[in-house]
């Protein structure tokens, strides 16, 4: 029981160095700000994009959609027509 509490110990003390150690950076340069607000502004343009895709596949969807229901009602009108002629026949 004592080894597994030596352990956690261990640990512990490890992640904290490393937390110290690593928060210690020094603060990114003019370059590094522009470059991260630039992949930013990517960022956000290709959800935007993708928001705009997504939406327009929906709409495309939709009118696929009642294309499908339209060919079906066609479909089924060329079947009667076709039937009454043969009838007449």
């Amino acid at each position: 029981m004592k080894f597994a509490f030596s352990k956690v110990k261990v640990f512990l003390v490890a992640a904290l160095f490393c937390c110290l150690l690593f928060s210690c950076a020094k603060k990114p340069n003019e370059e590094q700000v522009k470059a991260l607000e630039e992949t930013k502004a990517a960022a956000l343009a290709a959800e935007k994009s993708l928001a705009d895709k997504q939406k327009e596949r929906s709409e495309l969807e939709a009118t696929l959609e009642a294309k499908k229901k339209e060919l079906d009602q066609v479909k089924l009108e060329k079947e009667t027509v076709l039937q009454k002629l043969e009838e007449k026949k």
